[in-house]
Order: structure tokens, then C-alpha cells, then sequence
């Protein structure tokens, strides 16, 4: 097993990785991209062939060479709950759920009986492995992120077994207070044991962050302590071959999983008024590129107007996705729907920022997400209620590829967001624990 030793050794555990795909996966593998060239050698541990639902085997370019990669085995309880799906009739070929969005029985047993998720049964024999690993390469210091959080677990334990090391517990989003949890009703009892254990990473870990200013104050007020933000954001060199082209039709993207939680609803009305009152149902295309869910589908065929002009693409690689972005005329950002959806800052948005299309963003006007497109020169944040608001981000934006200019050079403010100054900021950090 070979490490780089030229650097202090940070070892970071984490579930996504390549060749998983999506955004998730983006923020540490980034961060692995960048430390190098900042002093530090990043050692991944990661599951060896885990159940991925998205995959995008074009990010396994982003990982240094030299990055020492340890894949340990996992259990992962997708057979039992194949079964579960069988009992109670789950059979139909392309609808069944995932145990990433469960809703209904399967997302009770989740929330209920695999807490705080079902990688649960990796924490153990991964404590067992890495506190060797850890006293024999003498690392100090770990990373752990979550969701899925039972990766925290392992932080927590492994801080009982080592106490002298330094552990940083990075929450790309909440624990107890995520939306996705409570959707899964958990009963009082299961809820507490989450509380319990959320409780105890807050507390143990050296240092707790987040990806948005909501997320922090959030965190940091069930802790009482200070919880740092480090936002996503978007690394130029992805963006480098991007060539943007007019299209002969105002080409709509929304890109990445739509989720059940999502309300599109305002978003899908208004497009398709202000389509009809301009008649341009020959000259509008609506794209939505990833996995969206049934719901979405069947409001989609009762709206005659969107049954002509919506389109539903599979999920792509990242590297095709970015020459998706040089035949679009805009982009949308739906934050509608979320609980707690100020705080919801995700990775597509700052991607959305490099591509330098116009933004049709549709959530909370007093959100984190608001303030980023506020400080970038972005766009407008519209609020679910305010149509008028809504129509305007699209009459922004149709009137731009009418003029040609569907293409706004980014701002020199919106370079705070790229992954190699904020990975330079959390390398500092690191270094500082």
C-alpha cells in the first residue's frame, strides 16, 4: 500500500465517490483535486462496489494519480429490501423505489429500523480496519461527510479508540431536521435515537461544517457551537471546452434529479401560460435532464401546452452534460417544495453560474440561494407565489436568446464559488485543527 508522504497525511471517508455520480459526490472529490497543491495528501476511504444509482465514470479523471484510494467491503441490505418490494407487490419494471427516495412502508422501515440510514452495518468493520491503518501510517486527522450519516459513526467511534486525532464532520446536509428524514414518518422513539446520535457527533467532532449559512446557524444552534461553511461550487477547468451555440429554438435545462419533494408546480404553470399567450409552442423546448419521479410525468401529459414542449433525457456523464450546456438557452433552479429550502444551496447552482446561461430560479427570495445569485449578478430569486415574479425570470431570459446574448460572462464575484479557492480555504482550515 503506497502513501505520499511529502505532505501531512488527512485521511476522508466517504460513501460517494467516483464512479458514483451527481452532485454529492463533487464537493470531496474536488477537495482530494485541490489538496495537493496545498500542502496536504488526501488518503479516501470509500465502499468497494456499493450500490450507486447514478454513475458517472468521467469523474475518476478529477483524482490525482498519487491519491492513495482504500476501498473496504459493505453490506448494503438491498436484497431484504427487494424482497419487501416483492411481498407487498412491487413488481412493475421501472417504478419501483429506491432506497435513496423512499416514500410510503419502504421509506418507514428505513427511517425506523436502519438508523441513521442503511450503511449502518459498514461502520463497524470499518472502525476495526482504520484504527490499525490509522496508528500504523500515523494519521492525525480524519473527514467524514454525510449523508449518508451512519459515515459519522465511524468519525465517532474512531475518535473513542484514537482520542488524540482530529476529526472534521462535514454535513452536506442536516441530520434530524432534513426534510428527507421526517418524510419518512420516523416514530418518537426512532427520531430520539437519530437525536441521540446526532447529538454525539456534534459534540465529539473537533470541528462541525456545512455547505450553506442556513445549514450552519442551524447545526450550530443544536450544538451550541460554531459550525463552519464551506460552500459547493464549481471548478473552472470542468467549464474549459464549453462553446455555447444559438438555438434555433429557447432550449429550457433543468439538470439532476427532480425530487419527489420538489414542488414544480409554479414553476410548470407559468411556463406553460406564458407559452400559450405568446404562441410559442413551436418555438420553446423544455428539457429536464436526469431522474425525475411519476408525479412529474403525468402533470406533464394533463397539461396539453407541456405535453408538447417538456422532455425528459436520462441522466448523462458530466463531461456530456457540459456540451448539453453550449446547446441551452437557459437554465432553472427549482428550491420550491424543501423544508427548510432557504438553506438549500446545491452544486447545480454554481455550475449553472459557470455555464454563464441565463437563470430562471424559482424559491425563497430571503434565501442563501437568493443572496448567491444576488452577489454574482445572477438573476432573481422568485418566490413560488409571486407568478409575475416567475414570468419575468422568463421573459428575462427568452428575451436574451431572442437577441442572441444567451451567454452572460461570469462576474469576477462569482470566483469566490470556484472548488480551488474554497479548497484552498478548507485546506487552511485543516491544517489549522
Amino acid at each position: 500500500m503506497r502513501l505520499v508522504t511529502e505532505n501531512k497525511p488527512i485521511l476522508i471517508i466517504t460513501y460517494y465517490w467516483p464512479p458514483s455520480g451527481g452532485s454529492g459526490v463533487q464537493r470531496w472529490l474536488k477537495f482530494v483535486k485541490f489538496f495537493p497543491q496545498y500542502g496536504i495528501t488526501p488518503i479516501v476511504f470509500t465502499p468497494a462496489d456499493p450500490h450507486f444509482e447514478i454513475k458517472d465514470p468521467s469523474l475518476l479523471a478529477d483524482i490525482p494519480s498519487e491519491t492513495e484510494i482504500l476501498h473496504f467491503p459493505i453490506w448494503e441490505p438491498y436484497q431484504l429490501v427487494d424482497r419487501v418490494k416483492r411481498f407487498f407487490g412491487d413488481r412493475k419494471k421501472g417504478k419501483t423505489q429506491s432506497i435513496a427516495q423512499p416514500e410510503g412502508f419502504l421509506g418507514f422501515i428505513r427511517a425506523n429500523f436502519f438508523i441513521p440510514d442503511p450503511r449502518v452495518f459498514w461502520v463497524k468493520p470499518s472502525v476495526h480496519f482504520l484504527k490499525d491503518f490509522i496508528q500504523e501510517h500515523k494519521i492525525e486527522k480524519i473527514v467524514t461527510t454525510g449523508p449518508p450519516h451512519s459515515v459519522h459513526l465511524i468519525g465517532l467511534r474512531l475518535k473513542k479508540e484514537v482520542p488524540n486525532l482530529k476529526w472534521l464532520a462535514d454535513f452536506r446536509d442536516p441530520w434530524t431536521t432534513w426534510g428527507f428524514l421526517l418524510g419518512m414518518r420516523p416514530t418518537k422513539l426512532a427520531l430520539a435515537i437519530h437525536k441521540k446520535l446526532e447529538q454525539r457527533v456534534l459534540h465529539s467532532a473537533d470541528a462541525v461544517t456545512t455547505v450553506s449559512p442556513f445549514y450552519g446557524r442551524q447545526l450550530g444552534g443544536l450544538a451550541s457551537r460554531r459550525v463552519n461553511v464551506f460552500t459547493n461550487g464549481f471548478d473552472v477547468s470542468d467549464f474549459k471546452d464549453l462553446r455555447h451555440s444559438w438555438t434555433p429554438s429557447f432550449v429550457i435545462r433543468h439538470v439532476g434529479i427532480l425530487h419527489p419533494a420538489c414542488d414544480y408546480v409554479p414553476f410548470l404553470k407559468v411556463l406553460s401560460r406564458w407559452i400559450l399567450k405568446n404562441s410559442l409552442q413551436e418555438s420553446v423546448e423544455v428539457r429536464f435532464t436526469g431522474h425525475v419521479h411519476d408525479r412529474f410525468a403525468t402533470f406533464v401529459q394533463e397539461d396539453a401546452v407541456l405535453k408538447r414542449v417538456v422532455k425528459v433525457e436520462s441522466a448523462v456523464d458530466h463531461s456530456e452534460l457540459i456540451r448539453l450546456y453550449g446547446q441551452t438557452s437557459a437554465v432553472v433552479l427549482l428550491l420550491t417544495g424543501y423544508k427548510d429550502a432557504e438553506g438549500f444551496l446545491p452544486g447545480k447552482l454554481f455550475e449553472y453560474l459557470a455555464t454563464g446561461l441565463p437563470l430562471i430560479a424559482v424559491g425563497p427570495s430571503q434565501g442563501d440561494a437568493a443572496q448567491v445569485l444576488k452577489e454574482t449578478q445572477a438573476g432573481m430569486m422568485a418566490d413560488s407565489n409571486d407568478e409575475q415574479a416567475i414570468e419575468q425570470n422568463i421573459e428575462n431570459a427568452y428575451s436574451l436568446w431572442k437577441q442572441k446574448k444567451a451567454f452572460i460572462p461570469m462576474p469576477e464575484s462569482a470566483m469566490v464559488f470556484s472548488r480551488e479557492r474554497i479548497a484552498a480555504r478548507m485546506s487552511e482550515y485543516l491544517k489549522s485543527l
